[in-house]
């Protein structure tokens, strides 16, 4: 997750891509303790939506998701996008519905782990409630984080602070934090940092334009992580004036973000 204060991703361990983590758990050694059962989902296909009963929480293992809320007004406001190792259901813990919609925005696979199950094995297994609260408090330092970012950061600077959060998360996971696919759409992107997605296009051509990154459709190449990390932190004096850092929505975003294993680029 990318810091705002320090301009640099939150880094932890790098997880082996052979095996995916719940707080330091692995997979496997989940299943042990809670009964887990395998969902296979193709792109655009929902993984659950906002008022359906809360009954398990999921965990990502291959592919990608992005979460939403739908507003008073009908619009989609896009509140995370889930990558391996990142738990979903998390912000309806405590709620009889789900507080929102999980969408795969590619083939993906997620293990649905029944949620009194999950809690019967804390009661049980110490360190399995040490290290799912572990995995909520990533999720709760996460959403503080963009909170704070949105709330302070141009346009120029939100998109730059994605694009290394993104490649941050690939480093975690054994890819490359150089060379990646950005699998939402731009309007997600801009849904996801209160822009509009105009202004997202915008921000990636001015980050093109400075040698930062190279940008071919949804393909990101990160050409300078410093001159990146310096406008994430410090934005750019021409950047700044430009009519994409001058479009900027009041951020709106809720907070809610599923937890990222992530580690510095």
């Amino acid at each position: 997750m990318f810091d705002a204060a320090t301009s640099k991703p939150t880094a932890v361990a790098e997880v082996p891509r052979d095996c995916v983590l719940l707080g330091g758990m692995a997979l496997e050694e989940l299943r042990a303790h809670v009964p887990a059962a395998r969902r296979q989902l193709r792109a655009g296909q929902c993984l659950h939506r906002a008022g359906q009963p809360f009954h398990a929480l999921y965990l990502v293992t291959s592919g990608s998701l992005k979460t939403s809320i739908i507003a008073a007004d009908g619009r989609e406001q896009v509140t995370g996008f889930c990558m391996r190792g990142d738990l979903l259901g998390v912000e309806s813990i405590g709620m009889a519905d789900y507080a929102g919609d999980a969408i795969a925005l590619d083939a993906s696979v997620v293990w649905e782990l029944s949620y009194p199950a999950v809690l019967h094995a804390c009661a049980r297994i110490p360190q399995l409630h040490a290290q799912l609260t572990r995995a909520l408090a990533a999720q709760i330092r996460s959403t503080h984080s963009w909170m704070l970012a949105l709330g302070t950061l141009s346009a120029e600077q939100r998109v730059a602070a994605f694009l290394l959060d993104v490649a941050a998360r690939h480093a975690a996971l054994g890819f490359s934090a150089r060379q990646f696919v950005l699998h939402m759409s731009r309007a997600d992107m801009g849904s996801f940092l209160a822009l509009k997605h105009e202004t997202v296009t915008r921000a990636l051509s001015a980050l093109s334009a400075q040698g930062c990154v190279c940008v071919k459709w949804r393909e990101v190449q990160i050409l300078d992580a410093g001159r990146l990390h310096a406008i994430a932190r410090d934005g750019d004096s021409a950047g700044e004036q430009t009519k994409a850092g001058r479009e900027l929505r009041a951020p709106s975003r809720p907070a809610n973000r599923g937890e990222a294993i992530l580690a510095a680029a």
